[in-house]
């Protein structure tokens, strides 16, 4: 949520990942269900007092999926078999939350952790080597035109 809210970025990647994610939202969003977790929530929710507010009035109509078990025991194996380092353990949970709830797109500029080239066959064996079928991991702009 937050290039699609916060002010354009100096760093021109950024700043295009920005107007991307603002693309998006604007001619694409009405074309999918929309759903969060808690753990988007709370990253929403953090920093700046006047970037959360604006965060928080974009998600605030959006439904907010729970965190079951199975999301815990899916994150513990993302974390454990992938493996995702110990700072990528919300993006764990960001994964689990797709998989269990059965969530077809997830949609991420985190190249590092989640929409990784590499990371993201691990993340669907291990979803489906527990009965859930990955969620598709792309950023905004791969489903630009959908």
């Amino acid at each position: 949520m937050s290039y699609l809210t916060a002010r354009t970025s100096r760093d021109l990647v950024v700043a295009a990942n920005q107007e991307l994610t603002q693309e998006w939202w604007d001619a694409c969003r009405a074309d999918f269900d929309l759903v969060i977790s808690e753990f988007v929530s709370r990253e929403a929710a953090a920093g700046d007092a006047d970037a959360a507010a604006r965060r928080m009035k974009v998600i605030a109509p959006i439904p907010e999926l729970s965190v079951t078990n199975e999301v815990g025991k899916l994150a513990r194996g993302l974390i454990e078999n992938v493996p995702l380092p110990p700072k990528a353990q919300i993006d764990a949970f960001h994964i689990a939350v797709a998989a269990v709830h059965g969530v077809e797109y997830l949609l991420t500029w985190n190249c590092t952790h989640i929409n990784n080239a590499v990371i993201r066959p691990r993340i669907e064996s291990m979803c489906r080597s527990k009965g859930f079928e990955p969620p598709i991991i792309c950023t905004p702009q791969e489903l630009l035109g959908t």
